[in-house]
């Protein structure tokens, strides 16, 4: 699917200096990449696929502005997270920020992993979101491409969601670590009683 030609750097431009916009975050996450890790869903898209997991994330519109300082700090701060995964939304659509935050866990020995429904090699292109090859730089695992509902995989042994996408182990000590399913989910019960529902397909839902 082609990326509509709507800009979003007005939006993006709403966003303070070190912040990230995001959708929601979890810690202890056993279903989005390999080992217990956080995960960040970014706030934004403009690919609007059909069967997306995620349809709630496709608007630019401020949802919740958390600074990389403070997310890296609750990260790094439950030490059961080994690893920390980028989903959304669309990360690259704030590459610069992730990658700063990236670097933060990563000194503190932490792994990275990013979906993104840009190819690879289009994000190792000059028309590539801003600070994409510094986030690239920064990751150890790519889930690249676009879920496309005709080419829906629904199995206990796939790591991508649709046959398009690619696993890129830009990493090679992780070449042995891809052991997720993108079929698996998990329930995350928070301290008011909500729940979050994650790792279907890489979906996130708020109940």
């Amino acid at each position: 699917m082609e990326i509509k030609p709507t800009d979003p750097s007005l939006a993006l431009m709403e966003i303070p200096p070190g912040y990230l916009n995001i959708m929601g975050y979890v810690d202890q996450s056993e279903v989005n990449g390999p080992g217990c890790r956080a995960v960040v869903w970014v706030q934004g898209c403009l690919r609007e696929c059909p069967g997306c997991f995620n349809t709630n994330s496709w608007s630019f519109e401020a949802n919740q502005l958390i600074a990389v300082d403070t997310l890296a700090e609750n990260i790094l701060s439950n030490p059961r997270n080994m690893g920390v995964t980028f989903s959304g939304g669309e990360p690259f659509w704030q590459a610069t920020a992730l990658a700063s935050l990236a670097r933060k866990v990563k000194a503190a020995g932490l792994n990275i992993m990013s979906f993104s429904g840009f190819t690879l090699k289009q994000l190792q292109s000059q028309s590539a979101p801003p600070g994409s090859q510094e986030l690239l730089e920064q990751l150890d695992i790519l889930i690249d491409g676009p879920f496309v509902q005709s080419l829906a995989i629904n199995s206990p042994n796939s790591p991508v969601s649709s046959s398009n996408q690619r696993v890129r182990v830009l990493n090679p000590a992780f070449q042995d670590q891809i052991t997720w399913a993108s079929d698996q989910i998990e329930v995350h019960i928070l301290k008011d009683g909500g729940r979050i529902v994650t790792g279907y397909q890489g979906g996130l839902e708020l109940t």
